[in-house]
């Protein structure tokens, strides 16, 4: 970088500096005190209000998801006694919030109502106080039917609803109208909370348009948004992120003002978006079903979901915000058919 030239005037500056000195003005109108905290010297009015935040966080923890495999990352959990010891590591570490997916024997998501009821039944056995979510997303008769049997177990709260339709990946994801609003239906008919799961812009407006301008739910309800992923929501950058991700906040709270927002952690936005989301007061989603990379520039990859629970856990604990217990979550979730 080239230097400038000094284009100072110290004539003027000697001038002035004759006169009055190097020195500073200060009066301290409010004194004895200089600054004070809670008021002015002149009326009762707050100088600094404190801001309006959430106090306890929603930490859920996605064990394992759709989209990686093994291939993707070794340490994906994909058999029942994996994903049972990987939710159980969390749990040890003082998570409350469990979600998980049932995986085939080839690794691929799969909606199996033995495999779920064998890792859901031990987690709800031997761990009681833990809210356990799991994705039922049916795409064949054999699918729906099985999505009917788990939806009348009593082992979840709440159940994904996604609203959406796009190219995800290298994947065709469509939920065709009747579809969305028969789930819904389902999963409250069955005493679940419907979790409406977005994943760009448009999906929220299919969540307006279908399931509350239509009176099928009233709010405050459950939102996850899942920004980030190929085909979602793109956050190239610290500044699309914020971008991108206060957009879809921003609508959310317009169609359902004291919404519960859950921001699931995609892609390469991890630890970041995470951070972004405690800091405005959204809650969060962390886990190895949204990514596979620790943080956005690097390709480090996710050694466990309990590693990545305690990293968040840690940063919600420094920004102030405790996790909240799995029965706070569940009155929270409560909803109105």
């Amino acid at each position: 970088m080239s230097r400038r030239p000094n284009t100072v005037n110290w004539e003027q500056v000697n001038k002035w500096v004759s006169r009055e000195g190097a020195q500073a003005s200060w009066k301290v109108f409010g004194f004895p005190s200089i600054m004070s905290i809670d008021r002015t010297a002149f009326s009762d009015a707050e100088p600094m209000p404190k801001w309006e935040a959430p106090p306890k966080l929603i930490l859920s923890t996605a064990i394992n998801g759709a989209f990686y495999t093994k291939n993707e990352n070794p340490n994906q959990a994909i058999t029942p006694e994996e994903i049972i010891r990987s939710a159980e590591e969390c749990i040890a570490a003082g998570a409350q919030i469990i979600h998980i997916h049932a995986r085939d024997e080839r690794g691929y998501n799969v909606l199996d109502t033995g495999l779920f009821r064998e890792t859901l039944t031990h987690l709800r056995t031997n761990h009681q106080h833990v809210a356990l979510d799991a994705c039922l997303v049916a795409v064949n008769a054999d699918e729906e039917r099985m999505m009917a049997e788990m939806m009348k177990l009593g082992l979840m709260e709440g159940v994904p609803v996604n609203t959406t339709a796009l190219i995800l990946g290298d994947n065709h994801f469509v939920k065709s109208p009747a579809t969305i609003i028969e789930k819904t239906k389902r999963a409250l008919d069955a005493g679940l909370t419907p979790q409406i799961a977005v994943y760009s812009d448009a999906d929220i407006d299919n969540a307006r348009r279908y399931l509350i301008d239509s009176g099928l739910i009233q709010g405050p309800l459950n939102w996850l948004v899942l920004p980030g992923l190929p085909g979602c929501s793109p956050m190239y950058s610290p500044e699309t992120m914020v971008d991108g991700f206060l957009r879809l906040v921003r609508l959310i709270r317009h169609i359902d003002a004291d919404s519960t927002i859950i921001a699931c952690t995609g892609g390469r936005t991890s630890s970041y978006l995470a951070t972004l989301a405690i800091l405005l007061g959204v809650h969060v989603r962390v886990g190895m079903e949204d990514t596979v990379w620790k943080w956005p520039h690097r390709d480090d990859k996710i050694q466990s979901n309990v590693e990545v629970f305690q990293q968040i856990s840690g940063i919600a604990a420094a920004l102030g915000r405790d996790v909240m217990t799995a029965d706070e979550y569940r009155d929270l979730m409560t909803l109105r058919a």
